[in-house]
């Protein structure tokens, strides 16, 4: 279907309403890369490893690579990577289902494997679908380290409905995102399973700036320089630079309130909001550049490393 048109429809997104126990759905304007403001280097990664797959299948098949199979997306918290998932889905026109994991643990033994399988055949029911797995390292995290067995089982279903990717899975698109992805069972980067890994960076200083006018967008404001504040606020995730503004608002509030009279924000607020706030990403670097320094023997992580480097974190 031409891009066009795609971006006409509407996407479908099933969401799991856990007090009742069933998956219910709703309807909402459908995301495209058009939509994602830069990252441009990872839309072209992922068009090539996964989105072009399916829309050229005969051309990979010729080099022995198959349409369709899973990626991981990691990286900082707060981020984007779920806004990047429906993306992905709109990209390919298909349904998109959210999982989360307090959506499929259960108290009782075996209901949460059995949760897990009723939303792998949900995704079956709806395809194409694109299936969102949030917080992989929950679920799938390394069976070496679980005590329990129940937490053994619980990755070893989700083997088994990954693997069914290469038989009557055709159709449905696996996408997890993870902020620890080396917690991960290894089992999990099998070639068919999450093989393919995407490092979604913090927004840079000109989508920091877009950010920033899209969260200020219709707040009473005086002139506000934005890209002023986008320079001060380097490595800040997409959650961060939220904050950022909720804060200022704050300010702008309880000026508003002492004078009983409407007060726009400005960049006095911006500011002082921006003095008592540090960067949440950086305490995730610290790690992530120790696991790939000393523990990443196939150098998955790379894409960090250049990162760290090009941005000069400390």
């Amino acid at each position: 279907m031409p891009h066009d048109e795609q971006k006409k429809n509407k996407l479908k997104v099933i969401q799991f309403d856990k007090d009742q126990n069933t998956l219910i759905e709703s309807l909402q304007p459908q995301e495209t890369f058009d939509d994602v403001g830069g990252l441009e280097e990872v839309k072209k990664k992922i068009q090539m490893s996964f989105i072009l797959p399916l829309q050229n299948p005969e051309f990979f098949k010729a080099y022995g690579k198959e349409a369709g199979g899973s990626l991981l997306l990691y990286g900082p918290p707060g981020c984007g990577k779920t806004f990047l998932a429906k993306a992905i889905a709109g990209e390919i026109n298909a349904n998109f289902l959210h999982m989360e994991l307090q959506a499929i643990l259960s108290m009782y033994v075996g209901q949460s494997e059995h949760n897990l399988h009723d939303l792998f055949e949900k995704a079956r029911e709806q395809k194409p679908c694109v299936l969102f797995i949030d917080e992989l390292d929950a679920l799938g995290g390394s069976r070496q380290n679980m005590r329990q067995h129940h937490e053994r089982m619980l990755v070893n279903q989700l083997l088994i409905e990954l693997d069914g990717l290469s038989s009557h899975n055709n159709g449905v698109y696996v996408i997890g995102a993870t902020n620890t992805p080396w917690y991960l069972d290894p089992a999990l980067r099998r070639p068919g399973r999450f093989n393919q890994l995407i490092f979604i960076p913090p927004p840079s200083e000109q989508e920091r700036e877009l950010i920033l006018k899209l969260k200020l967008k219709d707040k009473p404001q005086a002139t506000l320089n934005l890209k002023k504040f986008a320079g001060k606020s380097q490595h800040f995730s997409g959650a961060d630079l939220e904050q950022l503004v909720n804060d200022a608002i704050e300010s702008a509030l309880q000026r508003s309130l002492e004078t009983g009279k409407l007060q726009p924000l400005t960049d006095n607020d911006i500011n002082h909001s921006l003095k008592g706030r540090k960067p949440t990403t950086l305490e995730w670097f610290s790690t992530a550049k120790n696991y790939a320094t000393f523990s990443d023997v196939n150098r998955d992580y790379q894409h960090v490393l250049d990162y760290i480097r090009d941005n000069k974190i400390r």
